[in-house]
C-alpha cells in the first residue's frame, strides 16, 4: 500500500477523482460554497489525513499536473491574440485599474494587519497575499517573511476569489466582462484567472493580463511600501 501511495500516478488520480467529483457536486447543487476548487483541495486534505500520507509521496503526482500550468499559461496568449482588438483601446484604463488595485491590496492588509497588532513577520508574509505563489514566495523571502505562510494564504486567497468573487462583483453590480476579469486576476491570480476563463474567453484574458501585470508591481513595490510603513 506504501508503495502505491508513493507512485506519482496516485497524486494525479486522485487530485483528477477529486476536481471532477467536486465538479459534478457544483454542477447537482450550485452553490458558491461547493466551488470545485475549494472542494477538490478539501478532499484531497481529508484524504491525506485520514490514510496519514505524506505530503511529499502525493506531491510526486502533483508536480506532474503543476507542469502543465506554464503550457497553461502561455496558451492565454492565443486568447490574447484573439481578442487583441477589442481589448487594444482599454490597455490605459485597465493598466491604471490594475495598478492602483495592487497597490491597494499591499497597503490595506499591511494597515489592517498593524492596526490590530500583529507581529511584524505576519505582515511581512501577507503583504504579497494576491500574486502567484512564486512571485509571493520570492518577495516574501526578500522582505523577511515566512514563505511557508505566504504560499498558504495566497492559495486561500485564490480559492475564495474563485469561489466567490464573480458572485461578490455582480452583487456590487459589476456586469462589464473586463472589469470582472481584471479584478480576478488582480485579486486573485492563477486560480482567479481559471474562474475568469468560465465567463468567456475575453474575461479569461484580462484576468491573465492582470495577472501578469500585478505580479510585476507587487514584485517591485512591495519591499518600498514595507519599509515606508515598518
Amino acid at each position: 500500500m506504501d508503495n502505491l501511495f508513493e507512485s506519482p500516478i496516485f497524486g494525479v488520480f486522485i487530485t483528477l477523482l477529486a476536481f471532477f467529483g467536486a465538479n459534478a457536486l457544483r454542477k447537482r447543487i450550485p452553490l458558491a460554497i461547493f466551488n470545485p476548487v475549494l472542494m477538490a483541495t478539501v478532499s484531497i486534505i481529508v484524504v491525506l489525513v485520514v490514510f496519514k500520507i505524506d505530503i511529499e509521496a502525493y506531491n510526486k503526482g502533483g508536480d506532474l499536473l503543476t507542469f502543465f500550468l506554464g503550457p497553461s499559461i502561455v496558451a492565454l496568449g492565443v486568447f490574447f491574440y484573439e481578442k487583441y482588438e477589442e481589448i487594444k483601446n482599454d490597455f490605459i484604463p485597465f493598466f491604471i485599474a490594475v495598478i492602483v488595485g495592487g497597490l491597494m491590496s499591499i497597503v490595506s492588509v499591511v494597515l489592517i494587519l498593524l492596526l490590530f497588532n500583529v507581529p511584524l513577520v505576519i505582515v511581512k508574509s501577507l503583504a504579497s497575499k494576491s500574486v502567484t505563489t512564486p512571485i509571493a514566495i520570492e518577495v516574501s523571502k526578500m522582505i523577511g517573511g515566512i514563505p511557508e505562510i505566504t504560499a498558504g494564504i495566497v492559495i486561500l486567497v485564490g480559492i475564495f476569489g474563485n469561489a466567490f468573487g464573480p458572485a461578490i462583483l455582480k452583487f456590487m453590480g459589476i456586469t462589464s466582462k473586463s472589469a470582472l476579469g481584471a479584478a480576478l486576476g488582480t485579486a486573485a491570480h492563477g486560480i482567479g484567472t481559471a474562474r475568469a476563463l468560465e465567463e468567456g474567453k475575453l474575461t479569461g484574458v484580462y484576468s491573465g493580463l492582470a495577472m501578469c501585470v500585478n505580479g510585476i508591481v507587487t514584485a517591485v513595490v512591495t519591499p518600498y511600501i514595507i519599509d515606508c510603513f515598518l
